[in-house]
C-alpha cells in the first residue's frame, strides 16, 4: 500500500480526458487517488446528475473519495457527502450546505479563504500557483502567495493550476495539504500518476 505526505485530488475534465472517461475514473481508483473531484462544468444539471451517479458508484465501492462539484442540487439528490463549490455559489447556497460532511471552497485570496472558514468548510484550493494552459492571459500567484495564505489559516488549502511532479515537493514545502492535478489525471499513464502518491 502506498503512503503519501501528498494528499492528491485528481479533477476531472472529460474534454482533456484520454480514452473512455469512465475508464479513466476507474484508472484513477486503481491507482487509489484519494479524492476525485468531478468538475464537468459545461454540462447542464440533468447531465452532470447522470454522470455523478455513474461515478459515485465506481467510488463507493472503494476508498476514493467522489467530490462532487457546483450542483449542490444534484449532490443533494445522488446522497453525496462531499462537494466542491466556487465561493459564490456557496453563499448563496449556504443554507444547503449542512447536507454535506465534506465541503470544499475554490479561494484565490486570504479574503476568500476567511469566507470560506465563515461557511464552514473543510478544506479549500488555492491558485492558481503555477502557470497553467487553462489560465494563459493570468500571472500564476506563485509559491509566495501560497505560503501567506497557509500561514493565515488552519483549514487544509490544496495548490491548484499548473501542478506537474516537478513542482509538488514546493507545493508543500509552501505549506499546501496536497495538491490538484488535472491534465496529469485524465491523460497520464498509472504509473505517472503513482508517482504523485510517492511524494
Amino acid at each position: 500500500m502506498i503512503i503519501s505526505m501528498c494528499d492528491l485530488i485528481a479533477v476531472t475534465n472529460r474534454h482533456l480526458c484520454k480514452g473512455d472517461f469512465l475508464d479513466r475514473i476507474r484508472l484513477l481508483v486503481d491507482c487509489r487517488v484519494p479524492k476525485i473531484l468531478l468538475r464537468e462544468k459545461d454540462l447542464l444539471p440533468e447531465a452532470y446528475e447522470e454522470l455523478s451517479h455513474k461515478v459515485l458508484e465506481i467510488c463507493r465501492a472503494t476508498d476514493t473519495k467522489c467530490i462532487l462539484h457546483n450542483y449542490v442540487d444534484a449532490a443533494l439528490h445522488e446522497k453525496a457527502d462531499a462537494i466542491h463549490l466556487p465561493l459564490q455559489t456557496a453563499l448563496t447556497e449556504k443554507e444547503k450546505l449542512t447536507a454535506f460532511s465534506h465541503l470544499g471552497i475554490s479561494t484565490h485570496s486570504i479574503e476568500q479563504v476567511r469566507k470560506a472558514e465563515d461557511i464552514g468548510a473543510a478544506y479549500v484550493t488555492y491558485g492558481h500557483v503555477f502557470a497553467t494552459d487553462c489560465k494563459k492571459d493570468v500571472p500564476p500567484r506563485g509559491l509566495a502567495s501560497l505560503a501567506e495564505i497557509t500561514a493565515q489559516t488552519e483549514l487544509p488549502v490544496y495548490a491548484i493550476g499548473g501542478i506537474h511532479i516537478e513542482n509538488v515537493r514546493s507545493a508543500l514545502a509552501a505549506g499546501a495539504k496536497g495538491v490538484c492535478i488535472m491534465s496529469t489525471a485524465m491523460q497520464a499513464e498509472q504509473k505517472e500518476i503513482q508517482k504523485f502518491l510517492e511524494l
